[in-house]
């Protein structure tokens, strides 16, 4: 498995959480040299318009700096979803995070929305008819779903519990229906285990969840699966997350 990063990820670009600094280097340190790191190459503005109105992108444009790393951003998310449709699973260790971004608006550390641009690209390009979107993260997508409501083949699906196995086995039982999807693609959001935010999910849990997006993928897309960062905060447990859930999506 390729992990998509760059040097540029560890920048401090706004003052937020999902940008604060040691965030992007405790997940680096706790994969070690066990994965692979390639550097993607910034998204187009081309690219960012498949999702995003003018306004939009004028708008981020203001801070030539944020700019500068949300393209990287979605760059990196595109290079996953390209990996995944070419066979090889992916996983975009990228910032910032993406599923808040609607088309003409942002919220929530988030500028444009890096999943919904990457899938729009291999739709455009004819690769991609159906693709499912597993939204992990404490907080619901509300851009991704305002991105593809109404568009025929994408599906988005953001399990909510308050029990942890009820919530593994919400997404076990959505991804054993993913017969006819072409891709399976996670926002991986890590903000709901038991030490973050959401106080729920353990980092087993994450490994699980991986395992399960392995397992369907290879069963109902040919194995064609890509994940990228969402949130996750506590840098003490952030890394083992990570890994966790890569290992089992490996």
């Amino acid at each position: 498995m390729k992990v998509i990063f760059h040097e540029r990820f560890y920048e401090v670009y706004v003052s937020d959480p999902a940008a604060a600094a040691g965030r992007m280097e405790a997940i680096v340190e706790a994969l070690g040299n066990d994965f692979e790191l390639v550097k993607p190459s910034p998204a187009s503005e081309k690219d960012v318009a498949l999702v995003h109105t003018p306004g939009q992108i004028e708008r981020i444009k203001r801070s030539s700096d944020l700019y500068e790393i949300a393209l990287l951003s979605a760059g990196g998310a595109i290079m996953a979803a390209e990996l995944a449709w070419n066979g090889e699973p992916a996983f975009g260790l990228i910032r910032p995070p993406g599923h808040h971004a609607s088309p003409d608006s942002c919220w929530g550390f988030c500028y444009f929305n890096n999943i919904a641009i990457a899938i729009k690209k291999l739709m455009k390009s004819g690769q991609v008819k159906k693709a499912l979107i597993l939204d992990f993260d404490l907080h619901f997508g509300d851009g991704t779903e305002n991105v593809f409501t109404g568009i025929p083949g994408v599906e988005y699906f953001h399990p909510e519990s308050s029990d942890r196995k009820d919530f593994v086995a919400k997404v076990q039982k959505r991804l054993e229906k993913a017969e006819g999807f072409d891709v399976l693609s996670v926002s991986a959001g890590f903000d709901r285990h038991v030490e973050d935010w959401g106080g729920l999910l353990t980092t087993e849990d994450y490994r699980t969840i991986g395992s399960l997006v392995k397992t369907y993928s290879q069963k109902f897309c040919r194995g064609r699966r890509f994940g990228v960062l969402e949130g996750g905060y506590n840098h003490a447990v952030l890394g083992q997350n990570v890994r966790a859930f890569l290992e089992g999506m490996n």
